[in-house]
């Protein structure tokens, strides 16, 4: 018994070891963020009463800063009209030149004034920041308290399942772009062999598509239980409504609770209590042909005679 617990103390101190350098490069990072969003020459946004100020690092992009704050602008306001207003009443954004054409890096960190980090591509053009996904799925995060890392999960996967319904629904992406995109990538969220949950697996398609998974999931439960009425977008505004967004740190089951109430249904906590510790397997064939969704000759098409094809066409409406 006590050389067990001697092998057991030893393990978990090269564990603590091998996690603390890690965290100290996070903090270290969001630390210069901050330093640098603080310390910059800020240009301010206004978007519906939020202020987000915008910090170019040095470098130059063939992209000018005033095409560049145009795309931070109809971001903003893409979220906004989703969540019904910007999550969060203030934000530091930093933007940084970085090699190539592509928009990347995007970080984002809570707790108390949130902020974000994005590289542009010094050769992105236009037609890039037309494309472009991350930074609408940065400022999803917002919307979102923050939890410990076991439910990460959640955190990215409202992220990735939120920020192409959102961009459909301020008509920057076509509905065909959205469910083909969710056809083709959404089984990298099922469970293999040995999978113990969301809260237990944490692999990469369980945190980003697992988390998608289970979004889609919830939305689909609100919808049919509430004869469409509600849907996952209400439960998130209720969420972020009450909790402020990622300035502040909440339990899991007290923002699925704020999520309940804002659809007066049990469906997050229900759900979650299914799939935190096991795994849970839907047949997406199936479920795909109850929303009318196909692809045929390498194009999406639609079933609206499909007996969720309502569901499927109010997901990306505009509300």
């Amino acid at each position: 018994m006590k050389t067990s617990l001697c092998v057991l103390s030893l393990f978990l101190s090269a564990l603590l070891m091998a996690v603390m350098p890690l965290q100290a490069a996070a903090q270290d990072t969001e630390s210069r963020l901050r330093e640098a969003i603080r310390d910059g020459n800020p240009t301010i946004l206004k978007v519906q009463g939020a202020t987000i100020r915008v910090v170019f690092a040095e470098g130059k992009t063939v992209l000018s800063k005033e095409q560049i704050l145009d795309w931070v602008r109809t971001d903003a306001q893409t979220v906004a009209k989703y969540y019904g207003a910007f999550p969060v009443p203030e934000l530091g954004l930093l933007l940084v030149p970085v090699a190539g054409g592509k928009i990347n890096q995007g970080v984002t960190y809570g707790d108390g004034m949130p902020v974000i980090r994005v590289g542009i591509g010094r050769d992105a053009d236009a037609a890039t920041l037309e494309r472009d996904w991350v930074m609408v799925h940065e400022m999803v995060h917002l919307a979102f308290p923050l939890m410990p890392r076991r439910h990460h999960w959640l955190e990215e996967g409202i992220a990735t399942y939120v920020e192409p319904l959102a961009r459909a629904q301020a008509g920057l992406l076509p509905p065909e772009k959205v469910w083909g995109d969710l056809m083709r990538d959404l089984h990298q969220g099922l469970p293999a062999d040995g999978d113990q949950g969301l809260d237990n697996t944490h692999t990469w398609g369980r945190t980003y598509w697992g988390g998608a998974l289970f979004c889609l999931m919830a939305e689909l439960r609100l919808r049919e239980q509430t004869n469409n009425r509600f849907g996952l977008q209400d439960a998130l505004r209720g969420i972020n409504r009450d909790s402020g967004g990622m300035a502040h740190e909440w339990p899991i089951l007290r923002a699925l609770k704020a999520g309940d109430a804002a659809t007066g249904m049990q469906v997050l906590s229900d759900l979650y209590a299914e799939m935190a510790n096991k795994p849970v397997t839907p047949d997406l064939p199936v479920l795909w042909a109850r929303l009318g969704v196909a692809m045929v000759d390498g194009k999406i098409v639609f079933n609206d005679r499909a007996a969720m094809a309502g569901i499927r066409q109010a997901i990306t409406r505009a509300r």
